[in-house]
This record gives structure tokens, sequence and C-alpha cells, in this order.
């Protein structure tokens, strides 16, 4: 096995928005994700498993071994919200062939399912600010025009994992979409920055996202990512070097 695709349920989407939800620097996408599948009470109609995740599986208290792997939830809007698919899981690939395949799965998906545009998620660790601050990359002129008019400055550099590989793939399909990140120290499940880049993203799309809770994802966010050796206290993540290679 190198990438499998498990559908579980075929669905009818009206022109649906993908919006990605792995873990990455301060989780922001991670717990933004989760706390949309929550609140909206999204359905999982899809599972992946790749050969490029994470080596090692965790047993839970009833004995049952957990292994890591990415998810596909669908939400249909209400009223004038867009139909969803979002992307979620404990992990990225971990080499560069792995990402391009699962990031080439997932688009695949979402493209059989009418979807046209793509939303990406992340943190941009900064040692120093009062505020968390939003920055974005897009397809297109037109969509960048978008994403400025939520508040979120243009970004420079470079994009890491599937927050920039799923734009960047997106433009080749001729799909459209953006990055957004958002400030973070990067050590722990930032709730501050995750409700900064929800905010933005419940405003594009009309959703109406009770945000309240979303310090609730954020440490279901961590005990997830803990069992998986992702996160440690913020002191320790200063001491010692992470084992794998951040993604934003």
């Amino acid at each position: 096995m190198v990438c499998a695709v498990q559908i579980y349920e075929k669905l009818v989407l009206k022109n649906p928005v993908l919006i990605e939800g792995l873990p990455g620097i301060g989780f922001v996408a991670n717990i933004l994700a989760l706390h949309l599948i929550q609140e909206l009470k999204a359905k999982m109609f899809a599972e992946i498993r790749s050969s490029s995740f994470q080596d090692f599986a965790i047993t839970a208290g009833e004995g049952k071994a957990h292994f890591p792997i990415n998810e596909l939830y669908y939400h249909k809007g209400r009223g004038r919200e867009r139909d969803l698919i979002i992307l979620y899981g404990n992990t990225q690939a971990l080499t560069t062939v792995g990402q391009y395949e699962l990031c080439g799965h997932i688009l695949d998906v979402s493209e059989e399912l009418g979807c046209r545009y793509v939303i990406t998620l992340g943190g941009l660790k900064r040692e120093k600010f009062e505020a968390p601050s939003l920055y974005c990359t897009a397809t297109d002129s037109e969509t960048l025009e978008d994403s400025l008019r939520l508040g979120a400055k243009i970004l420079g550099g470079r994009i890491f994992g599937a927050a920039g590989l799923l734009i960047g793939l997106a433009k080749l399909r001729d799909m459209k979409g953006f990055c957004l990140l958002a400030d973070t120290p990067g050590f722990y499940p930032d709730a501050t920055a995750a409700r900064e880049a929800l905010k933005a993203v419940c405003k594009i799309l009309r959703l109406k996202v009770d945000l309240s809770r979303l310090d609730t994802a954020a440490e279901a966010t961590r005990n997830i990512l803990k069992s998986f050796g992702l996160v440690s206290p913020p002191i320790d993540e200063r001491k010692k070097e992470s084992r794998f290679r951040w993604l934003i």
C-alpha cells in the first residue's frame, strides 16, 4: 500500500469547498477543522491511509489499536452556506512523494464531488506579536483579492506541507483557492490563532458557527496529538528539536 482511499458513502454535493485541516504549526488547521466538524455535525465519508504516514500505532484504554489516518467529512450547506468537504487527520505524509500522492488523492475525490475551490490553513511561526495577524496567498489575482478583503496580508516565502501543496496542485487543475495562515508561537495547539482564521473562513463561506467552544476543540486536539507524540509542553519544545519536520 502506498496511498489508499476508502469511500463509505456516495454523495451528491453542490459546488463544495474543500477545507484542509491537517496538523501543522500551532495546529491551527487541525483545531479549526475539528471545530467545524463538531459544530456543523459533519459526517465522515472517506478514510485515507498511506505508507508515508508515521510508522506506529497507539493502543487506547480498551486495547484497540489506532493508526495515523486522514479523514474526509461533508456538510451540506443550509440557506446561503456553501457545501463543504473537510479534510481532517492526525498526521501528514512524512515524505515528499507521500505528500504529492496524498494531496493528489484528496483533490481527485474532491473534484469528483464537484469541488472547484480549495481553502488551506495553517500557522505562521513568530516569536513576538501582540495579536494574531492573517496572511494569504492564492491561485489567482481574483481569489487573492477575496482573501485580502478578509483582513489578511500578502504572504511572502514558502509554505510547506499540505497547506502549500494542495493550493499549488489545485491551480494545475484549474481550481481556485487560497491559503490562510495565522500568527502563532507554534509550540502548542493555538486556539487564539485558530479563532482568527475561523472567523475569516466563516465570513467568506457564510457559515454560522459558534466560536465559544473552540477551546474545547483545541484541548481535544492536544490530547489526540499527544497520544501520537506530536505535541509536548512549550518548555520541552524549546529545549529540544522536534523529531519530525514541522509542516504548516
